[in-house]
């Protein structure tokens, strides 16, 4: 008897272990359904700097990177604003006390032109977290902070040519590592001539337990100048059984095979005329059957239908709108309906993503631009401009504005992630943990 006490104590306090974190991850910058949306529940609606603040805790420099979260630990990225040193974080979910900051690489900072090296978000599977940066360095470390492998991307293939520097994520999926360079050919005007040289776009995957590269898959183009550059991160996708990585930019979208590269499709007609300075920064989306491509400077936004191969004609598209798009923040997926965040305008847009149906449209406070991309969870859209002035909006039938905070502290352009209870909020100087 006493025995049997003994084993069903030792099981109760192992279930409670492992029930101690039940909200869901957030582990890739656009969370764990690579459209912004979770399925976290009890998120808070009011709050200040000073209320219903379970931590706050300064960060080293600024950020455009998203913080992400596995369980008990939060990772951020900062460029150090003494030494600009590119630095990885690790948080403690429950305190905010820093664990631990590596040195990963070394940057520099040119606010003038809205660069900053520390803008690719980390991604984790639960054993490691993944730290890239706009130099190319890109790392992994075990969640006791130890380098488990390095590598640099500009070192192993050649100068990075943007006008606006290096800002895509990796995608971490199904136990590979991705990362795309989609960049202009002539070479960026450098300090000297052998600094302006050509280069290609290409897409890689790379082992992440060990960081080998496993293939490189150069991607043509046949877009001119800045068009050819992209900010957009990889997404996975399938449909039909077959899994594809979705790539936009250099004028088109297109499908990968994420075993070897190869591509499966394009299409891209948005710019017939070969416009030079329509660079791509939204990351592609995908619901139910559709990819979804956002053409630049508030161009339309069209849906594909999927399934296709070679190079697609305009037959492929299903629909399209044109008026209060999107120019950098990634439009949202929620409960079956998608919210396109103009933040030029600063307008939402709420529609249907089968047919592109308005169903809904409002204008959002704060004089700022919006940056950021939309989160949503719990019934509610979480967005901030670049003041820090943060937006949330409920999802029911009619644009509703349930409350409006200011957080403002310098330069915010980090996504807000979530879990059961929590927001994270990231500003130019602190990462914010709201609610429970």
């Amino acid at each position: 008897m006493v025995l049997r006490q003994f084993i069903c104590i030792v099981f109760l306090i192992a279930v409670t272990a492992d029930l101690s974190w039940a909200g869901p991850n957030w582990a890739q910058w656009r969370g764990p359904h690579f459209n912004g949306s979770s399925e976290a529940k009890n998120l808070p609606t009011e709050w200040s700097k000073e209320e219903n603040v379970k931590w706050v805790t300064p960060l080293p420099g600024a950020s455009g990177a998203t913080p992400i979260i596995w369980e008990d630990k939060v990772f951020a990225t900062s460029l150090n604003n003494r030494t600009f040193d590119l630095e990885g974080v690790c948080i403690d979910r429950n305190t905010g006390k820093i664990l631990w900051t590596k040195t990963l690489g070394i940057g520099f900072s040119d606010e003038g032109r809205g660069k900053n090296l520390a803008s690719p978000s980390p991604v984790t599977d639960g054993e490691k977290v993944i730290f890239s940066f706009g130099t190319g360095d890109i790392a992994a470390l075990d969640f006791d902070g130890n380098i488990l492998w390095q590598k640099n991307h500009q070192q192993d293939y050649g100068r990075f040519q943007y006008n606006f520097g290096y800002h895509a994520s990796p995608l971490l999926d199904d136990g590979k590592l991705y990362i795309q360079v989609l960049q202009r050919d002539k070479g960026n005007p450098g300090p000297t001539k052998e600094e302006r040289h050509p280069e290609h776009s290409y897409f890689l995957c790379m082992d992440p337990n060990t960081g080998e590269y496993l293939w490189k898959h150069d991607r043509p183009t046949d877009a001119w100048d800045e068009s050819r550059e992209a900010y957009s991160t990889p997404m996975p996708f399938e449909h039909d059984g077959r899994k594809e990585i979705l790539i936009l930019g250099g004028d088109c979208i297109s499908g990968h095979d994420p075993e070897t590269g190869k591509e499966f499709w394009r299409w891209g007609s948005w710019n017939p005329e070969h416009i030079g300075h329509w660079r791509m920064v939204p990351s592609p989306l995908s619901y139910d059957g559709l990819v979804y491509a956002f053409a630049p400077k508030q161009e339309p936004i069209f849906a594909i239908k999927a399934g296709g191969n070679g190079k697609l004609s305009d037959d492929w598209v299903v629909w399209k709108l044109e008026d209060k798009t999107t120019d950098v923040a990634v439009p949202l997926i929620y409960k079956d309906k998608m919210y396109v965040l103009d933040g030029d305008g600063r307008f939402v847009t709420k529609l249907e993503p089968k047919t592109g149906e308005v169903l809904w449209r409002g204008r959002l406070g704060g004089k700022a631009v919006y940056r950021a991309s939309p989160t949503g969870a719990d019934d509610k859209i979480y967005m901030i401009n670049e003041q820090g002035h943060i937006v949330v909006l409920g999802t029911g039938d009619e644009f509703e504005v349930l409350n409006e905070v200011e957080m403002g502290e310098g330069l915010c352009r980090s996504t807000i992630s979530v879990t059961d209870g929590q927001i994270f909020i990231r500003t130019a100087e602190h990462l914010y943990c709201i609610g429970e």
